[in-house]
């Protein structure tokens, strides 16, 4: 069974910085790019970041303007974003997301090209 379980939210000052972590089980983790989404209240789901674990390839949205980084740690089957120079825009539910590589995937920040979610976790930015 595929599991994803993100944690590390919290709130925080704007400014400041955050580490989310997205642990996952259940399939081999170098078969899977992995995403991070976002959905603020009132606001649709935008794509934050993403990682290829099979080459390490990088993207990004944006809005992220060199503020996050994406990274993984292939023995703990981990995948982490970290968050800094917070918004207060940036509070939002913050979700990863899997995807099976060989499945084909043709746009990252597609959340309807990702077959697996965490419930997420909230990250809230206080001015």
């Amino acid at each position: 069974e595929v599991k994803l379980v993100e944690s590390g939210g919290g709130l925080v000052r704007a400014g400041g910085s955050l580490r989310l972590s997205c642990a996952t089980s259940g399939f081999t983790f170098g078969d899977f790019a992995i995403a991070w989404f976002r959905m603020a209240p009132g606001k649709e789901r935008e794509a934050v970041a993403y990682i290829d674990l099979s080459d390490g390839t990088k993207a990004y949205a944006d809005f992220v303007q060199g503020r996050f980084t994406i990274s993984s740690d292939d023995a703990k089957n981990t995948v982490y974003l970290q968050l800094a120079s917070l918004k207060r825009e940036d509070t939002a539910d913050y979700e990863c997301a899997a995807v099976w590589l060989a499945g084909g995937l043709d746009r990252w920040f597609n959340s309807d090209e990702y077959e697996y979610w965490g419930q997420g976790t909230q990250v809230t930015v206080s001015t």
